[in-house]
């Protein structure tokens, strides 16, 4: 299902994507999703890895093949002019788009462009430079998912418009794809950006006062799924608990800006750090065994990175876990 293309050579989006509100975009099996593109670009490229790990260097190069033939069209048909357009109606016209007069521009296409690298660089910038611009919303502490919402014109996307203007999908913030968003200004290096939206998107900075916590309503120390964007409710929370945000606001965090990445028994350290940062420590538990673990900014730009694992200098630029269950210190020198 999958690997079925519409006119333009992107996916077809059927009855929604990532976003099921769309329902009647691709509703008579035509319509296309410019997002679902990078996605599966996305896809492609990580099962093109595995299957040359298990030997199966055919399908590889079938994925591969497929994923630059996928690029190309993305590149051709799904680039606006500043940014991305988020899919194409049954009926061939664009949706996320700047003749559109609602849902101008979406951000987890723009988000995406980054995250799967299926963009070109300056693309890329370009289309994040418009959702900073034209979705990130500082003096409401909000990151919104569409602008405009879905009100008044014609386009018939499916019951997304059934939403208020600016709640849940329509024009709020939807809170997986804010955090797409500040992983892909983090992807991009953009340090500054990245911090303020995760300090935009964490619900314990909408709890601050009585004030901020008669606007947002629900739990300030849970994630929640939704923040609308409009007066009445602008500020307000909705959906709590919602662990699949959740999931990736802890990503966000770990990966992405903390910069931990697990290679099966090999822990390495990328960090992108405020500049306010020197050092911040981690209690890594590997299985049964519990590594305590401190980065320090290096002051000195001509330093080296450096590891050191229970007082020994390590020759690798990563740490070397084993289930012992013992305790170990490390310490990670970086350049950032």
């Amino acid at each position: 299902m999958g690997f079925r293309f519409g006119d333009h050579g992107l996916p077809l989006m059927g009855s929604g994507d990532w976003n099921d509100g769309m329902n009647l975009v691709g509703g008579h099996g035509k319509g296309e999703s410019v997002w679902l593109g990078f996605f599966l670009y996305e896809v492609l490229m990580r099962f093109a890895g595995i299957a040359r790990t298990r030997s199966d260097i055919s399908f590889s190069e079938r994925c591969r093949k497929d994923a630059a033939q996928l690029r190309e069209n993305i590149d051709q048909s799904g680039w606006d002019g500043e940014w991305y357009r988020r899919a194409y109606f049954d009926d061939g016209s664009p949706l996320g788009s700047a003749i559109n007069t609602e849902c101008q521009i979406d951000s987890i296409a723009q988000s995406w462009s980054v995250l799967s690298g299926a963009s070109d660089v300056e693309r890329s910038r370009l289309a994040m430079k418009a959702v900073d611009e034209r979705l990130v919303r500082r003096n409401k502490m909000l990151v919104q998912l569409l602008d405009p919402p879905f009100d008044k014109s014609t386009l018939n996307p499916g019951y997304i418009k059934g939403y208020v203007p600016g709640v849940r999908e329509n024009g709020g913030q939807y809170t997986h794809g804010a955090i797409w968003s500040a992983m892909a200004f983090a992807a991009l290096g953009d340090v500054d950006r990245s911090w303020e939206l995760l300090a935009m998107i964490n619900p314990v900075n909408h709890g601050g006062s009585p004030e901020a916590i008669a606007t947002y309503r629900v739990e300030p120390y849970v994630v929640a799924a939704d923040i609308y964007s409009l007066p009445p409710h602008t500020g307000r929370g909705g959906w709590s608990w919602y662990t699949g945000s959740a999931g990736w606001m802890y990503r966000l965090i770990m990966e992405s800006l903390l910069g931990l990445r697990l290679d099966v028994d090999k822990l390495y350290f990328e960090p992108l750090l405020p500049s306010s940062w020197s050092t911040f420590k981690v209690h890594y538990r590997f299985r049964e065994t519990v590594y305590h673990i401190t980065v320090l900014r290096l002051s000195n730009g001509n330093e080296e990175t450096s590891v050191t694992v229970d007082g020994i200098i390590q020759n690798e630029m990563y740490v070397p876990l084993v289930d012992d269950h013992n305790e170990h210190r490390a310490e990670i020198a970086v350049s950032t």
